[in-house]
């Protein structure tokens, strides 16, 4: 076991968990955010998109000793009230269906477009 210190949306969180665990099994089981999924756990879906240094990553594949002393924000921390433009625009466009993946691909088009700003001529 070792003892990993996270800065999780904005907070430092302490779990002891085998260092090998990953990044999304320590959000979800040891600290309570389960807005991120777990699905194919091979990085190729998205569905457990985190952001680690404002970059999209896959938290399924990442060891929860990789992310130690690293900022991470999850779906819960994107926004205080669901009010991030990226969430704004999901409910304006009506892009919801079953929701399971929705967390991923929102934290994903989020970094993408604060690390591709846009800027005027």
């Amino acid at each position: 076991m070792a003892t990993i210190t996270l800065n999780v949306n904005g907070e430092k969180r302490t779990v002891n968990v085998d260092a090998g665990t990953s990044l999304l099994w320590v959000l979800r089981e040891h600290l309570g955010f389960t807005g991120t999924k777990y699905s194919c756990g091979k990085s190729y879906c998205g569905a457990c998109t985190v952001h680690m240094d404002g970059n999209a990553i896959r938290s399924c594949t990442m060891p929860a000793s990789g992310a130690e002393g690293r900022n991470i924000t999850t779906i819960e921390g994107l926004s205080a009230n669901g009010d991030h433009p990226v969430q704004k625009a999901w409910i304006e466009e009506q892009v919801p269906q079953c929701g399971y993946c929705q967390s991923g691909q929102i934290m994903q088009a989020a970094a993408l477009l604060a690390n591709n700003k846009k800027t005027e001529p």
